[in-house]
């Protein structure tokens, strides 16, 4: 996949991870798993992905999404959710619909690795590192 070079505006993954992670920072559910992870360093390392995932430099040096995420219970519903908020950001930076339509892909290729039914088919990374899985926040009347 070539994308990458007929993208006009070359920051424009970046401005989209940007405002992505503005928006899972500030959510009640998914910011949760995020409370380790400083939001620039994400954004940085995401833009690096996709940028090489769509033909661009090969800069991302981080773990794959099978391997960063086995400790944690994602289910279809997360997974979704981030999803809608990729979405929102993508459209309110106005990114084209071919890299919309190349992004949703090359995310949704990792669901079947990522989510999980239960807590039992989550793994460490490493030694005794705690698995994380946060109910749901109750819904604001």
């Amino acid at each position: 996949m070539d994308l990458y070079n007929e993208l006009t505006d070359k920051n424009i993954i970046r401005k989209i991870n940007d405002r992505f992670y503005e928006k899972v920072y500030e959510h009640p559910w998914l910011s949760q798993f995020f409370a380790a992870v400083e939001q620039d360093f994400i954004s940085a390392q995401q833009s690096d992905f996709i940028v090489g995932a769509i033909g661009g430099p090969k800069l991302f040096s981080g773990r794959l999404p099978s391997n960063a995420h086995p400790h944690m219970l994602i289910t279809d519903e997360l997974f979704d959710l981030r999803e809608q908020l990729l979405i929102e950001a993508m459209n309110e930076i106005g990114a084209p619909e071919k890299l919309q339509a190349a992004w949703l892909r090359i995310d949704e290729s990792f669901r079947r690795v990522i989510v999980k039914k239960s807590l039992s088919e989550c793994k460490p990374r490493y030694g005794q590192e705690a698995f994380l899985d946060f109910s749901k926040p109750a819904s604001r009347a």
